[in-house]
């Protein structure tokens, strides 16, 4: 079923610029998806990055070719993922070498290179060398019956928030299958199933909506308490990014009731202040606090990254989570609200992501915890977000303090 209905992307036969009800842009365009807080808002996105997919079908030997321009903006990667969902490889911004000078994701020195500096990636069909650009396409053989994998560009935080693609096109693509070389060139509007009538838009909601439901039903272990922040059971299915890991805590809403979370703000470089995405001495690459439904299609309500997120004098953060009529006497400018989104909605979940960690903070991390099957209370120290509800009336007579007892 997803091979049907994905190669109706890949092999249709609409023109991208008006892609007729029920179908899909046809072999002229590449992205065709384009996924984001706003479009496609599936699989517990990042509400300050925007993702596009590329589906494609590789046969043995068969390669694609990108070629693009660093963007400006503080990270971009290329994943690809089999028909599981699941990540296949992953080639990061620093990883990816330029045609000519330095890359700005990797060097400070090459920091003019945002927005111009030109470089070039494979798609191969094997084992990949990423000193050579190359990402694979597709798992190993035996992995998945069918040939069809998926490649998406992320980018995280464009220094220009309009440009969501960081004040470049995005890759120009060459399918190289079977002997014959196909150029494609980005869509001039990306397809949306939601946004269409028609059996072809209504099967790719279906699939996507069913698969992504599944693992996002399986990403939380059984009976994990509540405003407790835990790690995640899987999250296979969802598309994961190879460069994040996640802690989550579940929440349901009750008038009158909040969620509070506090802990120690690593620090990250504020790209859209100036700063350098290469810059050295910093703590994570990029760090965000997202509240999200859990119930189809698993849509991000909104998110509070680190530079969206007031830290006091002592380094620390404290969210609180609130539907709007729960905080309209609040005023306290220690707070950095997240909004709770339907509270029709049963359950929500925020999660902490973490990107990228310095050598030096990695023994704090996620990503360190989960190295190591460790509860991550005991390993991440004061960076460990604790969470509780709260009462609105004692957290506007005595602030986040006072919700701790």
């Amino acid at each position: 079923m997803v091979t049907a209905v994905v190669a109706s992307v890949v092999i249709g036969s609409a023109p991208a610029s008006a892609a007729p009800q029920g179908y899909a842009p046809g072999p002229a365009c590449a992205w065709q998806l384009m996924s984001n807080s706003t479009d496609l808002n599936v699989a517990f996105p990042d509400a300050n990055a925007t993702y596009w997919v590329l589906p494609y079908m590789l046969g043995s030997g068969d390669s694609i070719s990108l070629s693009g321009t660093y963007p400006t903006a503080r990270y971009f990667s290329l994943n690809t993922y089999g028909t599981d969902f699941n990540t296949v490889d992953t080639l990061r911004d620093n990883q990816i070498r330029p045609l000519a000078g330095g890359n700005p994701y990797a060097s400070t020195a090459a920091a003019s290179q945002l927005g111009r500096g030109k470089w070039q990636a494979t798609v191969v069909n094997r084992p990949a060398d990423h000193a050579r650009n190359e990402i694979r396409g597709l798992p190993a053989p035996g992995k998945q019956r069918i040939p069809l994998g998926f490649l998406i560009i992320r980018v995280y935080v464009p220094n220009n928030p309009a440009s969501a693609n960081g004040g470049v096109t995005l890759p120009d693509v060459t399918m190289h299958l079977g002997g014959t070389s196909v150029s494609l060139p980005p869509c001039a509007i990306p397809f949306n199933p939601r946004n269409y009538s028609g059996p072809i838009a209504a099967a790719m909601t279906t699939v996507f909506d069913q698969a992504i439901g599944k693992a996002a039903a399986n990403s939380f272990p059984a009976n994990s308490p509540e405003a407790v922040f835990v790690n995640p059971a899987s999250t296979a299915g969802l598309f994961p990014n190879g460069d994040n890991k996640y802690i989550g805590a579940a929440l349901t809403y009750r008038p009158g009731r909040v969620a509070v979370v506090r802990a120690k703000a690593p620090s990250f470089p504020n790209t859209r202040s100036g700063a350098s995405p290469a810059q050295p001495g910093v703590d994570l690459r990029y760090w965000s606090m997202c509240q999200n439904d859990k119930v189809s299609p698993y849509p991000v309500v909104a998110c509070k990254s680190d530079f969206q997120t007031r830290i006091d004098s002592a380094g620390y953060y404290a969210y609180v989570v609130a539907a709007p009529q729960d905080m309209a006497s609040s005023s306290d400018p220690a707070l950095t609200v997240i909004p709770w989104g339907s509270t029709s909605v049963p359950k929500k979940v925020v999660f902490l992501r973490y990107m990228l960690p310095s050598s030096a903070f990695y023994p704090m991390t996620v990503q360190a915890e989960q190295a190591q099957h460790t509860d991550p209370a005991s390993t991440m120290g004061a960076y460990y977000p604790r969470a509780t509800y709260c009462d609105v009336t004692v957290l506007r007579s005595r602030g986040w303090q006072g919700c701790f007892g």
